[in-house]
């Protein structure tokens, strides 16, 4: 399989699934200015929608939108545990998660991350940001992760959103310390550090 990504996105939750789960993969990086791929591919021709991630599989089909993809990948091994099986309520939770983060959190940073948003606009996404951040904090007050009290790729979803809220608009997650303790312990993980480290390189 191949996985193209681009450091600091949300293409880091399913590398991150990829170790964790042992798979073997390919990383190809993507400029997301330019849509080209590290060896120069045209990355619209795999990607339509010209953003990460994407993931190509042996057989050539290509998965897109991260929720799916760690599903997809967490279903090749439901030995592992790495999520939970269909048709429990804790996989109906974890795709609750994964959707309310998607949604409600990764979509208001979207404008944030736009220079050419107006300054007021910045503010009214960020408020309703902080809101629904603010929504999760109670639940981790009363166990460690998000579902089931272990992790799944929900923890990794809220993790990278969690960082760029405070590396890239500077925003004190401290805050609601329960989510500063989950940022944390997954930070803490061995996929995730060996993940961050493959992309940096």
């Amino acid at each position: 399989m191949k996985l193209y990504f681009t450091p600091h996105t949300c293409s880091l939750n399913p590398h991150i699934a990829l170790i964790e789960l042992g798979l073997p993969f390919e990383l190809v990086k993507v400029d997301l200015k330019t849509k080209k791929t590290a060896d120069g591919g045209d990355y619209l021709k795999i990607n339509p929608k010209g953003y990460v991630p994407a993931l190509e599989l042996d057989n050539g089909d290509i998965l897109t939108e991260g929720p799916v993809i760690v599903q997809y990948l967490g279903d090749l091994k439901p030995q592992d545990g790495f999520i939970p099986k269909h048709g429990t309520i804790d996989r109906t939770r974890m795709e609750e998660w994964l959707h309310y983060i998607g949604t409600e959190l990764h979509g208001s940073c979207g404008p944030l991350f736009n220079p050419a948003m107006p300054a007021e606009a910045k503010e009214f996404f960020k408020a309703k940001l902080l809101k629904r951040v603010a929504y999760i904090e109670p639940f981790l007050e009363k166990q460690d992760y998000l579902v089931g009290n272990r992790y799944t790729p929900a923890d990794g979803y809220l993790f990278i959103v969690l960082g760029w809220m405070a590396n890239v608009f500077k925003i004190d997650i401290g805050q609601w310390p329960a989510l500063a303790k989950l940022v944390e312990r997954v930070g803490a993980r061995p996929s995730v550090k060996r993940a961050q480290e493959q992309e940096a390189a």
